[in-house]
């Protein structure tokens, strides 16, 4: 959808393809990072898109046994992108598709599943073939629709249908956790929106969203099919260990339908691209959940695409295939870094927690962050901005300062 808004703004006649009918999903990527709340402000959005139902998080803080520590701390960046916006992501999608449907060359067809490439004799992709879905999802159209397109681009997730149309060659770098995800109701008197709660054997996230907590409970990898054979009290009683204050509220787990897993992979592309169709995204680097870093990764991917490839898309003729590499080469090097942060923190921190192979006590590296508050800047500076955070280039810009790709 960012993507899309950049393109279109730019004065490229652009399609996005959305196989729902709305966005009001329980998409669980709700984080809006300070780099996105940038590109927002370069974009002259910022203020409209901080109307919409969000709060404010400044700080990163956790519980580790007994002990209450201090993570990260926002305040080092500037004061319109210090927090994190914790937005449900189908109120940042209907924003942007709001934005979008502004622009003259944007169109958006919901209910608009894709089902495969359409490609010439030599291999290029000439644009993508799919279906019309009623509101039950089954096909609405008896032929499908044709859409063809001077460049196809891929977005549709770590399940990516144009992926594996494309047999693009990949990576698996592999995950050792799977996430248990489920809400509980809040109370509205709490305080405390501590982050993370971590007790021996017992690793989980409680992300504030108003009314209700968004939980997140690392388990083993693999280790769903085991728990879910049990009556749904065992996890609520893992739960209230990791959180007693959520105990009486437990009772929203009625039983294991109020439980989405989430199987947690990591993997990466090693070619994004064929002529004439780019991978980004989840769709060319499936993200950990750790750090939350998934959908703004994707949306520094958008802009740096967006960067490189608007003023080719304005000329005649078809883009080269060293045009569509360049992305790649751009995006590449945050990705295997941040893939890399991921995988150490998942080893190190998370699976000797959840696997009890230990006493709970701070690892060094944590108890330094939590006891010094210039470390702790930097984390969120880090976490919050990423690895080479793209800037707006001043093709789309309203605030963003002049210069090359981001």
């Amino acid at each position: 959808m960012m993507l899309g808004y950049l393109l279109a703004r730019a004065g490229i006649t652009t399609t996005v393809l959305e196989k729902h009918a709305d966005f009001l999903r329980d998409f669980r990527g709700d984080t809006v990072h300070p780099s996105t709340l940038r590109v927002l402000d370069e974009l002259g959005l910022l203020d409209a898109f901080l109307q919409r139902p969000h709060r404010k998080l400044r700080c990163i803080e956790a519980w580790f046994g007994e002990q209450h520590i201090r993570l990260g701390d926002f305040s080092g960046l500037p004061p319109r992108h210090a927090f994190i916006a914790m937005m449900p992501q189908w109120e940042f999608l209907d924003f942007l598709a709001g934005e979008a449907r502004k622009l003259p060359q944007f169109t958006l067809c919901m209910q608009a599943q894709v089902d495969g490439l359409i490609s010439d004799a030599e291999g290029r992709v000439l644009g993508v073939r799919g279906h019309h879905r009623g509101d039950d999802g089954t096909p609405r159209d008896e032929d499908g629709f044709q859409l063809l397109a001077d460049c196809t681009i891929a977005c549709d997730g770590r399940h990516s249908t144009l992926r594996a149309a494309a047999a693009l060659a990949g990576e698996e770098v592999g995950a050792p956790i799977d996430v248990l995800w489920f809400r509980i109701t809040r109370d509205a008197a709490a305080t405390d929106t501590s982050l993370a709660r971590v007790v021996p054997g017992r690793f989980l996230v409680t992300i504030d969203r108003g009314d209700y907590w968004q939980c997140a409970f690392v388990i083993p990898k693999g280790g769903a099919q085991a728990l879910q054979a049990q009556d749904i009290a065992v996890l609520r009683e893992q739960v209230a260990e990791a959180a007693p204050f959520l105990r009486p509220r437990l009772v929203d787990l009625r039983g294991w339908d109020d439980v989405k897993l989430l199987s947690v992979a990591i993997d990466r592309l090693t070619q994004w691209s064929r002529p004439g169709l780019l991978c980004i995204g989840d769709a060319a680097h499936a993200m950990s959940p750790v750090g939350g870093v998934g959908i703004n990764l994707a949306i520094q991917d958008a802009v740096a695409c967006a960067n490189l490839l608007a003023d080719k898309l304005l000329a005649p003729g078809p883009l080269a295939q060293d045009d569509l590499e360049a992305v790649r080469r751009r995006r590449l090097w945050p990705t295997t870094a941040t893939q890399a942060v991921q995988s150490a923190i998942q080893r190190n921190v998370l699976v000797p927690v959840i696997e009890g192979r230990q006493a709970l006590k701070l690892p060094l590296p944590v108890l330094l962050v939590s006891h010094v508050p210039a470390l702790q800047r930097l984390v969120a500076r880090l976490l919050g901005m990423g690895l080479r955070p793209a800037h707006v280039a001043s093709t789309f810009a309203t605030n963003a300062r002049s210069g090359g790709p981001g």
